[in-house]
C-alpha cells in the first residue's frame, strides 16, 4: 500500500486471543534485537535515514546554531556539609557537568569528571551523596546510557576511591551516618535471587558499612513488598531521625516508616509505620535536633490534591489528623518547601512553592502558625524547579529558576536580610527574543486547557510552521523551561507551543489522574483541542503543523498520530510507548501500572487496546511524515516498540512522506553528552523545518 519503497519487513501471520479479542502482532519479531532479521532491518533503516537526512537542508549550519544556544554554564544545587559546600557544574564547552568542592577558605577542587574517566563521553553521573562531614563522596557512573552502575566512595581530601563498586544499583539515594563510617542506600537482589527477566526490580534498603563487602550489607526493608516498588531513604545529619518511603512503581502515594535510631543500633531500626495504604504523596521534613514531641512541617497531598504543609511531631505522625499549617490553595500546586532554622531566626521559616497554572511562586512563612510572613522575588514568570536548605540547620536556601529564556539558573535566598542573589558568574548565550502567551482553549469535553504559545515578536505574518509539544503523564508538569529547539525554531520564523493537557500535574493530582489509566484518551483529545485552536486561531495550517513528544510524550504523539492522521504534516516521536498491549515486558514496563493500567486485568486490558498505537494502524491511511528516535541503550522505554510501529507504518502509509527511524548507540533515555544531545536536536529541527516549510529567509 505505501506509496515509498521501504526495507522489507516480514509481516508474521501471529494472532493471539486476549481477554477476549483477536490481537495481530505482525511485527513481533522486531522486538527480539539479537535477530539475525532485526539486524538486517535495522541496518537497514539506519542506511535509509542516513540517506534522506543527506537532503535535509542547512542541518550543519542549524546544528551550530543550537550549539551555541546549547553553550552556557550550568550548575545544580548547591549540597553543603560541614566548611565545605559541593556542587555541579557544566561550563559552556564541556560535555558533561563535573562534580567539584568548595573548601573554607575559597579553594575549589574537582573531585569527578566524567570525560576524564570516559573521554569517549559515553559514560555518565548518575548521582553523587556527599557524607555529613564532607569528607567523603559516594556516587554512581553508567555506561551507554543503561543507567545501572556501581556505586563507589570518594576520600575528598585525597581524591582516591576507598569503597566499591557495589553493583545492582540505580540512582540510588544514599543516608549517611554521621562519622562517615556507614550509610543506608537501594540495592537490587541478585539475578539468580529472582524469577527470571525480573532482575531489573526487587530492590531493597540495605546498611553499608564502607570498606567492607557488599554482600554482607544488612537488609533493613523490602522483604515481602511487591516487585517494582521504590524506595526512598533519608537521614536526618544528627543521625537521629531515619525515614523510608515506598511508592509503587512510579505511583504519586507513598508509604512512609520512621525509625528513631536513638533507641537501636542502625542495622535494627524499629521502624514505625506513619502511612500505609493512603493515596497521597506526603514528605515530612525532620530537623538536626528534632525531639519526639517536637511539630514538625509534612508537605502532603493528604486531603489535598494541591498539596497543604501540614504538622505533626515524630510521636504521632501516624496517629493523625495531621492539621495545616499552610493550607492548600485550590488554584497552585504545592512542589516543595525548604526549612530555615538558624538561630538568628526567629520564629524558624519556611519557603513554600508553588506553581499557578505551571508558573512558580515562592512565599515564606512562620513555621510557627504558617502566616505568611514575605516573598521570595523571582526572575520572570518561570519555573522553580527544586529548593534546598542546609540540612544541619541554617538562615540560608538555594533553588534553580529557569524559563523559556533563561538557562537553569542557581540563586539564593538569605532569610536574615530577604536578599536574593544569583549563585556564580554563568555565561548566558545570545538568546532570541521571544513573545510567550499562555491561552485557555476548551478540550473536547469543555474541560479548560492551557497552553504556552511562543512566538517571535518581530514576526506579525501568520499561519507559520509551528511545533507543538506535549507530555502529559506522571503528574509532570510542562511548565516554562530553556530550550535551544524552541529558540531555534522561533528565531527561525516558526512558532513553538507546549499544551499543559491531562495527565501532567499542572493542575494538581486530580488533573493528573484525570488522564491517566481509563481516562488516558482524555489527554489525547486535550493535544488535539490545542491542534485545532492553533489552527483555528490562525496561528499554523495543518500542513504546517507538526507534533513532538518523548517517553510518555511519545506514546502521546503515537496515539495521536494513529487517531488523527490528516491533522498534522509532521512527527518526532522519541524513546516512545507504543504497544501498551505488552509494554509491560519490556524495560521498566512493569513500574508504570499505576499510570495506565495492566493487560493482565481484562478491563485495564480495555482501556490499553483502545488507544494502542500499534494496534490503530490502518492499512492505506496517508499518515504525515514521521521521525522515531531511539536509543540503544534505553533501559527504561524498549526500542522496540518505535521499530514495531515504524515497521507498521511504513507497511501501511499511502502518502509519500517519510517514515523513518533513528537508532542511536551508547546511550540511554536519560543523560547524555552536550553533543550528543544537540545532535538530536539538530535532526529533530531539519526533519520538521523540511517538512512544515520553514523557510530559510526567517533564519
Amino acid at each position: 500500500m505505501t506509496a515509498r519503497d521501504y526495507p522489507s519487513a516480514d509481516r508474521l501471520d501471529l494472532v493471539e486471543m486476549v481477554h477476549g479479542h483477536q490481537i495481530a502482532d505482525p511485527y513481533r519479531w522486531l522486538e527480539d534485537v539479537a535477530d539475525p532479521r532485526t539486524r538486517t532491518w535495522r541496518a537497514a533503516q539506519e542506511a535509509l535515514f542516513q540517506q534522506e537526512r543527506a537532503n535535509w537542508p542547512d542541518r550543519e549550519r542549524l546544528s551550530r546554531q543550537l550549539a551555541e544556544l546549547f553553550s552556557f554554564d550550568i550548575h545544580t544545587l548547591p549540597r553543603p556539609r560541614g566548611d565545605r559546600m559541593f556542587l555541579a557544574r557544566r561550563g559552556a564547552d564541556q560535555e558533561h557537568a563535573v562534580v567539584f568542592v568548595l573548601d573554607s577558605d575559597g579553594s575549589e577542587t574537582t573531585l569527578l569528571d566524567p570525560m576524564r574517566i570516559d573521554p569517549t563521553g559515553t559514560t555518565t553521573l548518575e548521582c553523587w551523596h556527599p557524607s555529613v562531614e564532607g569528607d567523603l563522596l559516594a556516587y554512581q557512573l553508567a555506561g551507554g546510557g543503561v543507567e545501572d552502575g556501581g556505586l563507589r566512595v570518594l576520600d575528598v581530601a585525597t581524591g582516591q576511591v576507598v569503597d566499591g563498586p557495589i553493583d545492582r544499583v540505580r540512582r540510588t539515594p544514599v543516608a549517611w551516618l554521621p562519622g562517615g563510617t556507614a550509610f543506608y542506600y537501594v540495592r537490587r537482589l541478585p539475578a539468580d535471587a529472582v524469577p527470571a527477566g525480573e532482575q531489573h526490580y526487587h530492590r531493597r534498603v540495605y546498611l553499608h558499612r564502607v570498606g567492607t563487602d557488599p554482600d554482607s550489607d544488612v537488609l533493613i526493608f523490602g522483604t515481602g513488598r511487591e516487585k517494582a516498588d521504590y524506595y526512598g531513604v533519608t537521614l536526618t545529619a544528627d543521625g537521629r531521625w531515619l525515614v523510608i518511603s515506598a511508592a509503587g512503581g512510579t505511583a504519586r502515594r507513598t508509604d512512609l516508616w520512621l525509625a528513631d535510631l536513638s533507641e537501636t543500633a542502625p542495622e535494627d531500626p524499629k521502624l514505625r509505620v506513619v502511612q500505609s495504604g493512603v493515596d497521597a504523596r506526603t514528605v515530612p521534613y525532620i530537623r538536626v535536633g528534632t525531639e519526639p514531641d517536637e511539630q514538625i512541617p509534612i508537605l502532603t497531598e493528604r486531603d489535598a490534591g494541591h498539596g497543604r504543609l501540614a504538622t505533626a511531631t515524630p510521636a504521632t505522625m501516624a496517629d493523625g489528623p495531621w492539621p495545616d499549617l499552610v493550607g492548600e490553595d485550590s488554584t497552585a500546586v504545592m512542589t516543595d518547601i525548604a526549612v530555615l532554622d538558624g538561630a538568628e531566626l526567629d520564629p524558624p521559616l519556611a519557603i513554600v512553592v508553588r506553581a499557578r497554572h505551571a508558573v512558580s511562586e515562592m512565599s515564606v512563612h512562620s513555621l510557627r502558625d504558617g502566616s505568611q510572613v514575605g516573598t521570595v522575588p523571582l526572575p520572570g514568570k518561570g519555573w522553580v524547579r527544586h529548593v534546598v536548605d542546609r540540612a544541619a540547620g541554617g538562615h540560608e536556601a538555594w533553588f534553580t529558576y529557569t524559563d523559556f529564556a533563561t538557562p537553569l539558573t542557581v540563586y539564593s535566598y538569605d532569610a536574615r536580610t530577604a536578599a536574593v542573589r544569583k549563585v556564580g558568574r554563568p555565561s548566558i548565550p545570545d538568546v532570541p527574543k521571544i513573545h510567550t502567551r499562555q491561552v485557555v482553549y476548551p478540550s473536547k469535553d469543555g474541560t479548560p486547557v492551557r497552553m504556552f504559545v511562543i512566538s517571535s515578536s518581530g514576526v506579525a505574518d501568520r499561519p507559520r510552521p509551528a511545533i507543538l509539544a506535549g507530555y502529559g503523564g506522571f503528574s509532570f508538569p510542562m511548565a516554562p523551561d530553556y530550550s535551544p529547539l524552541a529558540l531555534a525554531w522561533v528565531r527561525a520564523g516558526g512558532v513553538y507551543v507546549i499544551a499543559n493537557i491531562r495527565g501532567g500535574g499542572e493542575e494538581g493530582e486530580d488533573w493528573h489522574r484525570s488522564g491517566s489509566r481509563a481516562r488516558k484518551q482524555n489527554s489525547f483529545d486535550d493535544f488535539v483541542a490545542a491542534a485545532d485552536w492553533l489552527i483555528e486561531g490562525g496561528w499554523t495550517t495543518e500542513e504546517q503543523l507538526g507534533i513532538f513528544g518523548g517517553s510518555n510524550g511519545g506514546l502521546l504523539v503515537g496515539a495521536v498520530l494513529a487517531q488523527h492522521p490528516e491533522k498534522f504534516a509532521a512527527v518526532v516521536c522519541n524513546a516512545p510507548l507504543l504497544d501498551m498491549v505488552r509494554y509491560e515486558r519490556f524495560g521498566l514496563g512493569p513500574s508504570w501500572r499505576a499510570e495506565y493500567g495492566t493487560a493482565e486485568d481484562p478491563e485495564q486490558f480495555e482501556w490499553l487496546l483502545s488507544y494502542s498505537p500499534y494496534h490503530q494502524v490502518r492499512s492505506g491511511t496517508a499518515y504525515p511524515a514521521v521521525l522515531f528516535q531511539v536509543f540503544d541503550g534505553d533501559t527504561r522505554v524498549d526500542p522496540s516498540h518505535a521499530r514495531k510501529m515504524c515497521a507498521a507504518l511504513q507497511h501501511a502509509s499511502s502518502s509519500d512522506r517519510p517514515i523513518l527511524l533513528r537508532a542511536e548507540q551508547d546511550v540511554g533515555h536519560g543523560l547524555r553528552a552536550r553533543s550528543r544531545a544537540v545532535e538530536v536536536m539538530a535532526d529533530t529541527f531539519t526533519f520538521f523545518a523540511g517538512q512544515l516549510g520553514l523557510g530559510r529567509q526567517h533564519s
